[in-house]
């Protein structure tokens, strides 16, 4: 099959010389061609101007304009489009300011048929190689802005040179905003940038340009906050000296199922060891409590003085203190290892918020402690088990007023949004350090001076059975904000 027709546009004002290109045109065997003319220049834009062009044969010398100086006007109207002047006077600097000013070719009216042909059907392959790449690129530009990946391209100096529009929303910037800026030093963590580094610098030496390097990073600022991780695959294209494109997949879920999976795992043989040992422990301390009631009782029946007594009754008091502290903390560690199942049922989490404030309130009458409640009382309503969630609440509420030993504001807050209920604690406290935020989760863990550590790993264990979110945002000196997300019920 030939190719479709071409659009020529012949500008010339001599009649008989117009007729005669048509002619020679038609005798091409590569394509046919669909010729309009033009006399003058302004007409010769204006037809440019509506329907385009890809090849325009212009004369040199017109009544209006000067062929050279149509040039311009000409690509402007139709940018692909290629301008052949001829003309019957030349002289080597004419020909050469010709092409300077952007013609494809110059050709003298003493041109041989087969001459033109050539010129034109060269003229012709050069317009489609132009659309070819354009939508080449467009098709690139798609795969790159359509893409749920990230691609992020970097410069030698590890600047941004291009950041797709998934990378854009969860770095909460503009591909033109984030252009020019350091990529690792405003959106990787500081504890990532020394791998991000070398993982680029290994991809730009000739022993990574093959295969690429792999790193794992967090990404910081929009809706990457909470910081999400980013597994990255660095590479340098073929042919480009310059930059280095990474492509970047969010295994932020990925990690939190793989985190749960490993926790349900402990936490099944923590259970199973926990049941084991549960009745061992319990006896023994029972008969402590027993044996320790009956020594207080005997020691009002010494024969010594009260001051001795005294001492006696203070010193059992304290093994009875100790003893209730392990009996605590096995209940704990027993809630948190043993597998059991939840209610799902509709729970209006703002009166259950109000509840748990109205029974803590009476704890902190008289003192320096204050509580704000910024609570919705329409569509908070999720799905869940409501002494389960009570208790999540509880022990958030009294984490955040143990905080606040010197005084504070706790302010409680509950809404809701599309899918969730969201209930919020935030406290004016002495916050938790950087270095121990991550870890405030994990059993046993604790900040506190008689703290067993498993509160908050209840805490979430709960809110996971409810297949909810728990975040935690905290600065030392200056307070801790706890965010809970409990599925909305339908």
């Amino acid at each position: 099959m030939r190719p479709s027709a071409g659009r020529v546009l012949i500008v010339d004002d001599n009649v008989d010389l117009v007729s005669t290109l048509r002619s020679v045109l038609s005798l091409s065997s590569a394509r046919t061609f669909d010729v309009t003319s033009a006399a003058r220049g302004s007409e010769a834009l204006e037809i440019a101007s509506r329907v385009g062009f890809d090849v325009a044969i212009v004369d040199v010398k017109l009544p209006d304009v000067s062929g050279v100086d149509l040039i311009a006007g000409l690509r402007d109207a139709s940018p692909h489009g290629e301008v052949v002047l001829i003309t019957g006077f030349a002289s080597v600097d004419a020909a050469i300011g010709a092409l300077r000013s952007g013609a494809f070719a110059f050709v003298l009216k003493s041109f041989r048929p087969e001459e033109l042909i050539s010129i034109v059907e060269q003229a012709f392959t050069k317009v489609e190689l132009k659309h070819e790449r354009e939508e080449l690129e467009r098709r690139y530009r798609d795969l790159v802005d359509l893409t749920d990946v990230l691609v992020v391209a970097l410069d030698g100096q590890r600047r941004v040179a291009l950041l797709n529009p998934k990378a854009s929303s969860m770095v909460g910037v503009t591909g033109d905003e984030a252009r020019g800026k350091r990529f690792a030093s405003e959106w990787i963590p500081a504890e990532d940038r020394t791998s991000f580094d070398e993982a680029f610098e290994r991809t730009t030496n000739d022993s990574g340009y093959a295969r690429g390097q792999d790193v794992e990073t967090g990404l910081l600022g929009g809706t990457a906050s909470p910081k999400r991780r980013i597994r990255w695959h660095l590479s340098r294209a073929r042919g480009e000296d310059t930059l280095v494109y990474g492509i970047g997949i969010d295994v932020t879920e990925r990690r939190a199922l793989e985190r749960r999976a490993a926790d349900a795992e402990a936490m099944s043989a923590m259970g199973e060891l926990a049941l084991n040992l549960a009745h061992e422990i319990r006896n023994p301390l029972n008969a402590a409590v027993l044996q320790l009631h009956m020594l207080g009782r005997n020691i009002d029946k010494l024969d010594a003085e009260e001051a001795t007594r005294a001492q006696l009754r203070k010193r059992a008091e304290i093994v009875g203190d100790e003893i209730g502290r392990l009996n605590r903390l096995l209940t704990e560690f027993l809630e948190l290892a043993r597998p059991r199942k939840i209610a799902r049922e509709p729970v209006h989490l703002s009166k259950l918020v109000e509840d748990v404030l109205d029974l803590e309130i009476a704890k902190i009458e008289g003192g320096a402690l204050s509580i704000v409640r910024e609570i919705a009382s329409e569509g908070c309503v999720a799905l869940g088990d409501s002494a389960k969630l009570k208790q999540v609440v509880l022990n958030l509420v009294v984490n955040a007023l143990e905080a606040m030993k010197d005084g504070g504001t706790l302010t409680a807050r509950v809404r809701a949004d599309v899918d969730h209920v969201v209930v919020e604690l935030e406290d004016t406290g002495s916050g938790i350090d950087q270095e121990a935020l991550a870890n405030v989760f994990d059993p046993f863990f604790t900040t506190k001076e008689a703290g067993t550590g498993l509160g908050l790993s209840i805490v979430r264990k709960i809110v996971d059975q409810h297949e909810g979110e728990i975040r935690i945002v905290s600065e030392r000196g200056k307070g801790t904000r706890v965010s809970v997300e409990i599925p909305k019920a339908r």
